[in-house]
């Protein structure tokens, strides 16, 4: 019988992003393991030098997402991985659920304060 506390399982996020910061695209990367960015920015150059000539992703960013995601367990997160999408205001009539399927968002609006019922 094993007693003690279930050690809370962690995620890292890492971002990987091109161009400047007005028009650049940047990408979530996630890993169970936490590595230090010295080491994640060499799995980056490593992906990059691979991928910098031929991609078939929208940008460089992407694709290499994707090849860490291939070659070393990284989840590239996606709005494809997206669950829930709440939208918060300080009036119950701006808080609602927004749901995205198939390119089309859909609102959800309820004015109970049970969501259950």
């Amino acid at each position: 019988m094993v007693i003690g506390y279930a050690r809370r399982q962690q995620v890292f996020f890492y971002e990987i992003h091109e161009g400047d910061e007005d028009l650049g695209s940047a990408v979530l990367v996630a890993h169970e393991r936490r590595f230090e960015p010295v080491e994640f920015f060499a799995l980056v150059k490593k992906a990059r030098a691979l991928l910098v000539d031929s991609y078939e992703e929208d940008s460089l960013a992407e694709a290499i997402a994707n090849e860490l995601a291939r070659t070393a367990g990284f989840i590239h997160v996606t709005d494809d991985l997206l669950v829930a999408s709440v939208n918060v205001d300080v009036t119950e009539e701006g808080t609602f659920l927004v749901s995205e399927e198939a390119g089309d968002r859909s609102v959800f609006l309820s004015r109970d304060d049970d969501i259950e019922n």
